[in-house]
């Protein structure tokens, strides 16, 4: 199912003391001779093909710094992200979430898994179509057990017969694993609160604004219930 979204090439910058840029899935902007052989080798069956992967984001990443090659949570989130994006979300990709995170774009904010259930099976509801058709990514490691992802992405939908294009920041604060705030920010503007608004008032208006949003929206999609297909 996510093997569509996977095969999509993508930059991931990871960030520390240093920075360094790989694709994936070659895991590198330049191969060399030698390289190239090792990977037409092992792209004779599926089971090398894995070593390949493995291999080449070990060594291409420890070549420019000080990598672990066994931090790979984002890796394991993306696929499920973007099957929440595109509106074929199972129960279990949910399982990105820790059971108290937060989502909030412009429209609501969700509080605790269930909200977030009922914010993500509402698009389907609304729109025909959805999905992420571009990204790049950003990570930003703030403790051996807390990352910040920052997503660069452009998203589609279709309403009414209409083609809706736009542009997103997606930024993940991820504890242990699990992803504990998602923030959308469309067309790459900070959410309104109390703290980027000049007018605390307003700011605080429209967090009100997206909660009541939310509850409703809530309460539409039966507090969170999964579907039954």
């Amino acid at each position: 199912m996510h093997s569509s979204y996977i095969s999509r090439t993508h930059n991931f910058l990871y960030s520390r003391k240093y920075n360094f840029r790989f694709s994936y899935p070659n895991y590198c902007t330049t191969t060399t001779t030698s390289e190239r052989a090792t990977m037409e080798k092992y792209s004779k069956d599926a089971v090398g093909e894995e070593v390949i992967k493995d291999q080449l984001r070990e060594g291409f990443a420890k070549s420019a710094c000080d990598y672990d090659p066994s931090n790979r949570e984002f890796d394991e989130i993306l696929p499920h992200l973007l099957n929440i994006y595109a509106s074929h979300a199972t129960p279990q990709d949910f399982d990105i979430y820790a059971p108290d995170a937060t989502f909030e774009d412009p429209l609501m904010r969700a509080q605790g898994i269930k909200q977030i259930k009922s914010a993500f099976y509402s698009i389907p509801k609304v729109f025909s179509e959805s999905r992420i058709t571009e990204y790049s990514i950003k990570e930003n490691v703030i403790s051996p057990r807390k990352k910040e992802i920052l997503m660069d992405n452009k998203q589609y939908y279709k309403f009414l017969g209409k083609d809706i294009h736009m542009i997103s920041l997606i930024k993940l604060q991820i504890e242990n694993g699990k992803i504990v705030r998602h923030e959308d920010w469309w067309d790459q503007k900070p959410l309104w609160n109390s703290e980027t608004v000049r007018l605390p008032l307003v700011g605080r208006l429209a967090e009100m604004t997206r909660r009541a949003s939310m509850l409703v929206t809530h309460c539409l999609m039966r507090f969170g219930k999964d579907p039954s297909n």
